[in-house]
Formats: C-alpha cells, sequence, structure tokens
C-alpha cells in the first residue's frame, strides 16, 4: 500500500465525501421542504462538511513537504491541473463557507445566501473535474483510464450519500428521500464500484512495461479489495438497519455505517496510489 501518499488519500477522500454531502444537502434545502427549524439545523450540519474540507486542504499542503509550498501551486492556475484543483477546491470552500457563515448568523439576504450556495455547487462540480483530471496522466497509464473519474465520482455518491444521511437524520430531517433513498443511493454506487473494480482488475493484466505488469504492482489486491467491498456491505446494513427495524434511533448506526464506508474509501485510495506506474522503463 501507497502509505507515503497518505495525506493525498486523506485529501481525496475527505474533499469528495464533502462535495458529495453538500450536493445533496442543498438538494434536500432546495427540493425537500423542510420546516424554518429543521432547515435552520440542515444548515447548521454543514459545519461537519467543512471540517472534512478543512482537514483534507490540511493534509494536502504535508504532500508538498512544507504547507508554505500551497501558495506556489497557484502560479499556473489554468494551465496545470494541480493548480485549476486548488484554486476550484478553495473557491468551493470559501463560497460554501461563506453560505454557511451567513446563514447561521441570519446575515444577508436570503436571495444572497442562495446565489452563494448555487454558486459553491457549481464549483463543488468543478472542483471534481480537476481533481480527477489532474491524475489523467498519459505517462501513468493505470490511471490514464476512465476508472480514475469513475472512482473518484463513487465516492462522492457512496461517502457523500452516507455522510449527508447522517446530517440530515442528526438534523431531524427523516423524510422517505432520507430515509430510503440516500440508502438506494449509496447500494447503487457499492453495485457500481464492485463492477467497475472487477473490470479494472482484468485490464490491468494488459498493461505493462518492458519490466513489469500493472497486476504485479500490488500483488495482495484481490484481498485488499474484498476487505474494502465487505467494509461497504457493513456499512449498507449499518444504513438500512433502522429503516428494517423501524427504529427511532437511527443516527448511530449511520454514523457507524459513515465510519466504515470512509474506511472502505481510504483503503480503495490507497490502492488506487499504489498502481503508479509509468511508461518505459
Amino acid at each position: 500500500m501507497a502509505w507515503h501518499e497518505f495525506p493525498l488519500m486523506i485529501f481525496t477522500v475527505f474533499a469528495q465525501t464533502a462535495v458529495g454531502a453538500f450536493l445533496l444537502i442543498c438538494l434536500m434545502l432546495l427540493f425537500g421542504r423542510p420546516s424554518e427549524q429543521q432547515k435552520t439545523a440542515m444548515i447548521k450540519s454543514l459545519f461537519f462538511v467543512w471540517v472534512l474540507m478543512g482537514i483534507g486542504f490540511a493534509a494536502s499542503t504535508f504532500h508538498l513537504g512544507s504547507p508554505l509550498r500551497a501558495f506556489n501551486a497557484f502560479n499556473r492556475v489554468g494551465h496545470a491541473w494541480l493548480s485549476n484543483e486548488i484554486l476550484t477546491g478553495s473557491v468551493f470552500f470559501g463560497l460554501g463557507g461563506l453560505f454557511w457563515l451567513l446563514s447561521v448568523l441570519n446575515l444577508a439576504s436570503a436571495a444572497l445566501r442562495k446565489g452563494l450556495m448555487l454558486a459553491a455547487m457549481v464549483m463543488g462540480i468543478f472542483f471534481m473535474y480537476a481533481m480527477a483530471r489532474l491524475y489523467m496522466i498519459e505517462t501513468v497509464p493505470t490511471w490514464n483510464t476512465v476508472y480514475t473519474p469513475l472512482s473518484f465520482v463513487l465516492t462522492a455518491v457512496i461517502a457523500g450519500s452516507i455522510l449527508a444521511c447522517a446530517l440530515l437524520t442528526g438534523s431531524g430531517y427523516r423524510t422517505n428521500m432520507v430515509e430510503k433513498q440516500l440508502p438506494i443511493l449509496g447500494g447503487l454506487g457499492v453495485i457500481a464500484s464492485i463492477l467497475v473494480s472487477f473490470t479494472q482488475l482484468h485490464e490491468l493484466a494488459h498493461i505493462h512495461t518492458s519490466i513489469i505488469s500493472a497486476s504485479e504492482l500490488l500483488p495482495n489486491i484481490g484481498m485488499l479489495k474484498a476487505i474494502q467491498y465487505l467494509l461497504l456491505v457493513v456499512a449498507l446494513v449499518l444504513w438500512w438497519w433502522p429503516t428494517w427495524q423501524r427504529s427511532q434511533r437511527a443516527l448511530v448506526p449511520i454514523l457507524m455505517g459513515t465510519v466504515c464506508v470512509l474506511f472502505a474509501e481510504f483503503l480503495g485510495r490507497g490502492i488506487f496510489y499504489s498502481l503508479h506506474m509509468t511508461v518505459g522503463l
């Protein structure tokens, strides 16, 4: 496992989870018709989304050797995907954080706050796109495939939906969409992730240099993938348990499921970084 890339594992998983959860909660605010009390609680719960983003950004700076080097990454905005990723992520963080702060303090007009929320949602999508493009490197054949953006989007779907479900449940917003449709979305994400992994493992055998095959980079990849998806299945059971049992105490099992999902996504991202190889010798 590529534990030397642990800062980037934290950044990518936490950032994608934050984007996914933010988009889903904002969609609930726009179309879910919560009461004013529920709406206030839902907006306050976004604090935990920004905590994830903050931890992710803080971790990413250590990948640069010194946090002060992070400012140099803005030097090639529009020309380098690393610069674009940091810019779009910072703007998403800034717009979303400002929307949250103004809403919590009840400052500015409702129209301005809604505009900031919509702008942050759009920027979150651009941030995801820039993050995926950063790893689509022609000289890294194991990353320059459709599986890279797919894995990033699926992290946002799976981890983002269960985190959103936990935050909405904690906010007292327990509707049919939260209790059933979000778990269905997460379950579909897990199924898609499993199918993508099987296809990717098959194609790894056809990627090689004159020295090594991609399938040899991580000999125990099958076992690691099995552990990853076992964690995701456990998370789905915990997620659905309150609905099956019609329990009013839903938050604890959903939070436990969220932890399982994050561990699974960290494992998957470690596998991703372990598959780094370059063309040629």
